[in-house]
């Protein structure tokens, strides 16, 4: 085990909110056999406290997203046999691995993790909280660190050019899997997937397209009472709106260009926020991607509104990615959607009333999806994305870049950036702990 140091810096948030401090705290240890000391390299700039909501009592070490350096590690690891009932890292991580960690810690183990639901793993702590210092911070403590971590590159990397390949992603590449980008994927395939879908996707007509039937008359009775037409080219068509352009947005939407592109399915998306800044950004984006089997366009809301009239004769979206985590833009998916449509929301939303009633649902048949991304999960999904679109997520404080600034933790700086951040005069910050 590392010696560390006997304080580190770290960035605090103080109540009622918007209160940051850059202060010196005794350093994180092991406290269990399951946990990884993990030295920050990179840690992101958090809004959602920030602004005071679900603000706990007292002070904590802001960040819910980070990458660093295994620098300790807890007495269950390095292990030979760990059973199959225990994730691998805890034979193989070892001190000096480079890992990500999602925003929230997941023991690998309980029924939701098995089954890939790890968000809502029963003993899942959010980092960035009283009762888990999160990873604005030189050090962090990482619970259950062989069901959290993602190491780089993964265990089973056997080339030396993929494993080449992984150590030349820069970490302010590789801190997009810790929350943003495996959101942004989570937010399109929860429409994606969805049964509502599947008739567009799979050119069947519902229920046919569930896959539970056969569509074989000789087969399957069922089949053979069904009359239908064959499907016209405008129901072979997907439209989207991603309502919402920060950095989680920016994220759904190429996620949902790059998964709709590699099915060749025709699309149509149109990316909507208040902010023109962002707009111009998604615009630039959709510009570099290069657009094969689909358009796309972002605009305000009443552009957004317009095209969607436009491509679909008023009828609405197939689906909208809700990526905001406010009421007017619940409002606004539920307006923009079409009767069996999908609204795939996730925002982090308040403990307010949502302004949707029982008849309006019914009336439209409109599915919701609402909740937060099981990131472990996601993150083999997230890094094809990652490996594939380094155009974008690769740089800093370029045209089409998602992170805006790498600063450092000083109490003057960091105040600044979340100004910044807050106010939308910047995007994405991250934090250099020893600059």
């Amino acid at each position: 085990m590392s010696n560390l140091p006997s304080t580190h810096k770290v960035v605090r948030l103080h109540p009622p909110g918007r209160d940051i401090r850059v202060e010196h705290i005794p350093s994180p240890s092991i406290e269990h056999p399951d946990d990884v000391i993990v030295k920050a390299s990179l840690c992101g700039s958090d809004l959602h406290t920030y602004r005071g909501h679900d603000m706990p009592p007292g002070p904590f070490v802001m960040g819910h997203e980070f990458v660093g350096e295994v620098v300790a590690l807890g007495s269950s690891y390095g292990l030979k046999e760990t059973g199959n009932r225990r994730s691998e890292l805890y034979s193989t991580l070892k001190v000096g691995d480079k890992v990500v960690s999602p925003f929230t810690t997941s023991c690998g183990e309980c029924h939701f993790c098995r089954i890939g639901f790890t968000s809502r793993c029963v003993h899942s702590l959010l980092f960035g909280h009283t009762r888990l210092p999160g990873g604005q911070a030189q050090y962090v403590r990482v619970p259950h660190g062989g069901g959290t971590l993602f190491k780089i590159p993964p265990d089973h990397t056997t080339e030396e050019v993929d494993a080449d390949r992984w150590l030349r992603l820069a970490d302010e590449s590789l801190i997009l899997l810790a929350d943003i980008l495996p959101t942004g994927c989570f937010a399109a395939l929860q429409a994606l997937q969805h049964a509502n879908l599947l008739p567009i996707l799979r050119s069947r007509p519902y229920p046919w397209s569930s896959g539970l039937f056969s569509d074989d008359p000789s087969t399957d009775l069922l089949a053979t009472t069904h009359s239908r037409l064959p499907l016209a080219y405008e129901d072979n068509v997907l439209t989207f709106a991603v309502v919402g352009l920060g950095p989680v947005g920016l994220c759904a939407l190429v996620a949902l260009i790059h998964l709709l592109e590699q099915r060749n399915v025709e699309y149509r998306i149109a990316a909507i926020d208040l902010n023109r800044g962002r707009q111009l950004k998604a615009a630039k984006i959709i510009e570099k991607i290069g657009l094969k089997s689909g358009v796309a366009e972002a605009g305000s809301i009443e552009e957004g509104t317009a095209l969607v009239k436009q491509w679909t004769s008023h009828v609405g979206c197939n689906a909208v990615l809700e990526v905001v985590g406010h009421n007017s833009a619940v409002r606004l998916a539920y307006e923009l959607i079409r009767p069996f449509g999908v609204i795939s929301s996730v925002g982090v939303h308040q403990n307010v009333q949502v302004p949707l009633n029982g008849e309006e649902l019914y009336d439209k048949n409109v599915s919701l999806a609402f909740g937060r991304c099981p990131v472990r999960a996601m993150f083999p999904i997230a890094l094809d994305v990652l490996l594939h679109r380094q155009d974008i997520f690769a740089g800093v404080g370029q045209d089409v870049s998602l992170v805006e600034q790498v600063v450092g933790m000083d109490d003057a700086t960091a105040k600044q950036a979340y100004v910044q951040f807050d106010t939308g005069a910047s995007g994405k910050i991250l934090f250099d702990p020893w600059l």
